[in-house]
């Protein structure tokens, strides 16, 4: 299974080329999403470079994905990270999250109301908005979060 895992990390890490979507350069759509235990409002880090990751515990990708996106978050901390969950079952998504020890900001949004504003396709999904709000770069798939690639492209914003 980790083998698999390494693979699909491995298969994805170039996933992000190309991946400039129409909203590249323009301001990222202001959200507040709260659930019972945690909100969120994106303006609320205006000045801070900030991933937005769109996941849900059922995802395969996401779950291979969290390892690396954890260690990022520990790598970086001058990072905002925002993981919003589509999971409809708030009791699966808060037993995941208590077992993973996840441990950067994330929230659930089950109508994917946020996810929608940004014209997300699938799971995982991420899109990195720089520190003046604008949207730099979306990731689609799971990524490797300590590729070079990854690496370089954070240190131009």
């Amino acid at each position: 299974m980790a083998a698999l895992g390494a693979m699909l990390l491995a298969g994805t890490a170039g996933c992000d080329r190309g991946h400039l979507p129409a909203q590249t350069f323009k301001p990222a759509p202001d959200f507040t999403v709260a659930d019972n235990t945690t909100k969120v409002h994106l303006a609320d880090y205006r000045g801070k470079v900030v991933l937005v990751n769109f996941w849900a515990t059922w995802c395969g990708p996401c779950t291979l994905e969290l390892p690396s996106l954890l260690q990022f978050h520990h790598d970086h901390p001058e990072i905002a990270i925002v993981a919003i969950s589509v999971d409809e079952d708030e009791a699966a998504y808060r037993n995941f999250i208590a077992q993973r020890h996840v441990d950067l900001i994330t929230v659930r949004d089950p109508e994917e109301k946020v996810a929608n504003k940004f014209s997300t396709e699938q799971w995982p999904e991420t899109y990195l908005i720089d520190k003046n709000g604008m949207i730099r770069r979306r990731f689609v798939g799971a990524q490797d979060w300590s590729s070079p690639e990854i690496e370089k492209f954070i240190r131009t914003l």
